[in-house]
């Protein structure tokens, strides 16, 4: 099997606890590169959290290409401007506002370059969010919103006790109608339905002309899961939820241990 596309999370598997991407990981990254292989970063951040990666590791270029916001928008990584999308409407928005509110956890919206909460006490897992990716961030009553907005997704956020309470609060017809899932203890992401990193990454291989057993995926989190179930190796890192190392071929080290290198090296390097 020839790997000809590597798709790799960024949170907890292409970076360290510290958000770096180490010497080693670059050097695999660079050599992949060089033997032809388009190397995909596919991560729950939006666009401007990814692009000073992409700058890093010689990404942003004609022709290599990222995924945002689990799935939702695919983008040319030279410029941002996006390949493919599917997103939400104003009235997922004002439902899931409301069910936060319900069952009393925080709640923000993503659009294409914002990032908007209605909660004016203003849930430091936003602030944290916006400082990670430096989104902006505003707050906005759902008065003073504009009801043509569009959203790749809404995230539910609080500490992890009181979200993981919440979520067993939600109405079942919600997590039939959309694509419901954590991508860390505090951050429950909501798309459209059809939304997920491994649509997101399957759409993009068609673009592309690439057949799903010459991709190789990484990840780490349960938003991770669909793009390493859909790939020929799925590749869970080290660090990995139990739950997504059962859906992976191969388990390699950790985020802090040059995991990503290690399945590079491994796999496509023949090292």
């Amino acid at each position: 099997m020839a790997i000809e596309l590597i798709a790799i999370d960024m949170d907890g598997t292409l970076l360290n606890p510290q958000h770096e991407v180490t010497p080693a990981v670059k050097q695999a990254l660079s050599a992949a590169v060089k033997q032809g292989v388009q190397i995909v970063l596919a991560t729950g951040r939006p666009f401007i959290g990814i692009k000073r990666y992409l700058q890093e590791l010689d990404l942003q270029q004609e022709g290599c290409y990222c995924i945002s916001n689990n799935g939702a928008l695919v983008h040319n990584a030279a410029d941002g401007s996006i390949v493919a999308e599917t997103t939400l409407d104003f009235n997922d928005y004002l439902y899931f506002e409301s069910l936060a509110r319900l069952l009393g956890v925080g709640y923000h919206a993503l659009t294409y370059s914002d990032l908007y909460t209605a909660n004016q006490d203003i849930s430091p897992y936003s602030i944290h969010e916006a400082y990670i990716t430096g989104i902006p961030l505003h707050y906005r009553s759902v008065e003073q919103m504009d009801r043509s907005m569009r959203f790749p997704k809404v995230m539910m956020i609080d500490h992890p006790e009181m979200l993981d309470h919440a979520i067993t609060q939600i109405p079942q017809d919600a997590k039939e109608r959309y694509t419901i899932m954590k991508s860390s203890p505090y951050y429950l992401e909501i798309l459209d339905k059809t939304v997920n990193k491994g649509q997101g990454v399957k759409k993009l291989a068609e673009k592309l002309g690439i057949a799903r057993e010459n991709i190789m995926t990484l990840g780490d989190q349960e938003n991770d899961i669909a793009m390493l179930e859909y790939a020929g190796l799925g590749v869970a890192m080290g660090n990995a939820l139990d739950s997504v190392k059962a859906v992976s071929q191969f388990v390699t080290k950790n985020n802090t241990e040059d995991g990503v290198a290690f399945a590079i090296d491994k796999f496509v390097l023949n090292k």
